[in-house]
C-alpha cells in the first residue's frame, strides 16, 4: 500500500473536485490518499509520502502562481518520487494544443518535467460568479462558439472516466 499526496491549486473549485475524485480512485485501489489545497495545507510535501500528484487550474493562460512556487520549492522531492501533474483548463475541452502549451510553459517556469500529465476540462460555474464575471464568461463562451451561455446554470466539462484512467495509469506505474 502506498501513501499518495495530491496537492492542488484551484480558483473556482473544479480542480478541488478532480483532486478529491482522484483520491477516491486511489483509495478504491487500496492505497492511502490525501488531497489538499496548497493554500490551506502549505507548501511542504508531508513526510512518508510515496508519490505525489500535483493539480493546477489554468486561468488567463496560466496555472496558479502559488502552485508553481510549490513545485519549485519541492522539485527535488517531485523528481525523486513517482509524481505527475494534472492541469485543468477550458482549453482541454476543445483546444488540446493550447492546453499542452500551458503545461509546457509551466514546466519551463518550474523546471519540473513530470513523467505523466493529465489534461482535464474544467467547468463554467456561472451561478458562482458575480454579475460582471458572469457576463465576461458568457461572452468568452459565446465567442468560442459555445451554446453554453445560460448563466442561470453551471456547465461541467470534466470527463470523469478520463480522470479515473489517469489515476489508474499512475497507480499501475508505482
Amino acid at each position: 500500500m502506498s501513501t499518495i499526496y495530491i496537492p492542488y491549486g484551484t480558483t473556482e473549485g473544479q480542480t478541488a473536485k478532480i483532486a478529491e475524485f482522484i483520491a477516491d480512485v486511489v483509495q478504491a485501489h487500496g492505497h492511502q490518499a490525501t488531497a489538499a489545497d496548497i493554500k490551506d495545507a502549505g507548501d511542504v510535501i508531508p513526510e512518508g509520502c510515496d508519490a505525489v500528484l500535483v493539480g493546477a487550474s489554468v486561468h488567463v493562460g496560466k496555472h496558479e502562481k502559488y502552485v508553481g512556487d510549490f513545485v519549485r520549492k519541492n522539485r527535488e522531492t517531485l523528481e525523486r518520487l513517482p509524481s505527475a501533474l494534472f492541469s485543468v483548463s477550458m482549453a482541454a475541452h476543445g483546444d488540446t494544443e493550447s492546453a499542452e502549451g500551458y503545461v509546457e510553459k509551466f514546466e519551463e517556469e518550474t523546471g519540473w518535467r513530470p513523467a505523466q500529465v493529465g489534461l482535464f476540462s474544467g467547468a463554467i460555474p456561472y451561478t458562482h460568479y458575480g454579475f460582471v464575471k458572469r457576463l465576461i464568461m458568457k461572452r468568452i463562451a459565446s465567442s468560442q462558439g459555445s451554446t453554453d451561455t445560460d448563466t442561470s446554470r453551471d456547465y461541467v466539462y470534466t470527463e470523469w472516466d478520463g480522470v479515473k484512467q489517469f489515476a489508474e495509469d499512475f497507480l499501475a506505474k508505482l
